[in-house]
């Protein structure tokens, strides 16, 4: 028979500081994050509780009641002391060197969570939703309420948690969760155009060229044949006809081609045909075949 260990809560006082205090080098993946710094006396009291991965903790500011969740990601800290990031410290009101409660929790796995950007520049980002999932792999759990901050671009984004299921308190390791975005307060609804402002009735003036295309007349000219002889009346009448450019012949009869042709007559054209300045198909024949 297997003996089941209960295990114990772990509850801690340190005074807290933000990140930016920490001795050493400058630490950002603590300050860009939701994972907190507790000294290494910690971890030795969680592991001999038995404590459950992964290792979530509740802080807890006990004078203003303010309560949020976070992770750890090391204990280096020095004893007696805790390090979180800045947002985390505006969330419960603390000033540097305030004490805190730290408590081991259990919290549920996240299955959605609705964010609220506090600028509506995060939206000009070309993908917002993938920037945001992709810096909460450095959190560990959400609590609504909280106000998170986000690096991208050298630029820092503050996203305010409005809900989170299954609880108030969720964690996001290793979990498919739905996302989702709240407008941001200074969002503004782009204007549609209205009804008066697409009225038409007003009368256009006309484009400066509508008349010189109503003169136009494409291919415009007389018909000749191949034999010599006359062209058909109905062919001639055809050419006549006034085309305006833009408008449809709604005289067209299906199986029917009309070319209109316009040929202006130069001074050889003149001579050789005084009425029309044009005469077609002069010269003589030849065939390949010699005549007999």
């Amino acid at each position: 028979m297997d003996i089941v260990i209960p295990r114990m809560p772990f509850r801690k006082q340190y005074r807290c500081y933000s990140v930016s205090l920490m001795p050493g080098n400058e630490r950002n993946d603590v300050e860009n994050g939701g994972k907190i710094i507790l000294p290494p006396s910690a971890l030795d009291h969680l592991t001999r509780l038995n404590t459950a991965y992964p290792m979530l903790f509740k802080l807890v500011n006990s004078k203003l009641n303010r309560n949020t969740h976070c992770g750890v990601l090391e204990f280096v800290a020095d004893e007696g002391r805790c390090y979180i990031p800045h947002w985390m410290m505006r969330n419960l009101l603390l000033e540097e060197g305030e004490m805190i409660d730290v408590e081991s929790v259990s919290l549920p796995v996240a299955e959605f969570s609705k964010f609220e950007p506090q600028s509506s520049q995060f939206l000009d980002i070309t993908n917002p939703k993938a920037v945001l999932e992709n810096c909460l792999r450095n959190f560990a759990c959400l609590t609504a309420g909280d106000m998170v901050a986000i690096r991208y671009n050298d630029r820092i984004y503050e996203m305010k948690v409005l809900e989170t299921k299954p609880g108030r308190a969720v964690s996001i390791i290793e979990c498919d969760m739905d996302v989702d975005f709240a407008p941001p307060p200074d969002y503004v609804e782009p204007t549609r155009p209205t009804n008066e402002s697409m009225d038409t009735t007003e009368e256009e003036e006309p484009h400066p060229g509508a008349e010189a295309a109503s003169q136009f007349r494409a291919f415009v000219g007389s018909g000749n044949r191949l034999d010599g002889k006359a062209a058909d009346a109905a062919v001639l009448n055809a050419v006549n006809i006034p085309v305006v450019r833009g408008v449809p012949d709604y005289e067209y009869e299906v199986g029917t081609i009309q070319f209109f042709r316009r040929r202006i007559p130069n001074a050889a054209d003149k001579k050789a045909n005084p009425e029309n300045g044009f005469k077609p198909f002069e010269g003589s024949g030849f065939t390949i075949r010699s005549p007999q």
